[in-house]
């Protein structure tokens, strides 16, 4: 059985644990209805995604990342017309994506709870530093992790870090997660377990072709854990 195999748990973050996608959505809206005299709201957001995608090497993500994105982008459409405070309604747009109170998944702290008495958890997310510190410190999660690790980017390279520092063998991890693209497929490659629990939202850039693998569990929600383990 999966459950006496694992000697690692590892948990995504955003839209595994807590809501997150949703703020940047309704950032998206938001500047969709400001570009209206420019562009469709459907190509303002299409044009943003490539904006965002060019400054993913750069900057990495996050919110911050987001605001220089949604700026360059409206200059970018307005052909440099925008005015100062136009400007400035971009950034609060971006602005609005942070500090939003955490909206944590039903069952997450019972499911947390019941898993880290059995189990090693570790907690391993992607992002700007300092965002994801203040979000794991408001969501009050951080006391069931043994290991918080908060990397740029979440690839074979990074879980093979993970696998390392804890000791285990990649046989002996699972990652649950709600991307396919960077919970999900990396971990398989290195020839461990993942759970995949599908977000209602999900970020068009982490958006990968989906399929069965002999080592992957799919998963309703966080309480089918419990069952699982």
């Amino acid at each position: 059985m999966l459950k006496d195999k694992i000697k690692l748990i590892a948990f995504d973050a955003d839209d595994t644990l807590w809501a997150n996608e949703k703020n940047y959505r309704r950032a998206e809206q938001r500047f969709g209805k400001m570009m209206e005299r420019f562009c469709s709201p459907e190509e303002a957001n299409t044009k943003l995604l490539a904006v965002e995608k060019r400054n993913l090497p750069l900057l990495g993500y996050g919110s911050k990342p987001f605001i220089i994105s949604l700026v360059e982008c409206g200059i970018e459409i307005s052909n440099g017309t925008l005015t100062n405070n136009e400007i400035l309604q971009l950034i609060e747009i971006g602005k609005d994506t942070i500090g939003q109170k955490l909206e944590l998944y039903p069952d997450t702290e019972h499911v947390l709870s019941s898993l880290s008495s059995k189990y090693p958890l570790s907690l391993f997310t992607k992002g700007d530093l300092l965002e994801q510190e203040s979000k794991i410190e408001r969501s009050g999660l951080g006391r069931y992790f043994n290991s918080i690790e908060i990397m740029s980017e979440k690839d074979k390279g990074t879980y093979s870090k993970l696998i390392k520092e804890h000791d285990v063998e990649p046989h002996e991890m699972v990652m649950i997660g709600n991307s396919f693209k960077s919970d999900i497929l990396p971990i398989l490659e290195l020839g461990g377990w993942a759970v995949y629990i599908p977000s209602d939202i999900i970020w068009a850039h982490e958006i990968t072709e989906e399929r069965e693998h002999p080592r992957l569990i799919k998963a309703g929600n966080l309480s089918d854990l419990l069952s699982i383990f």
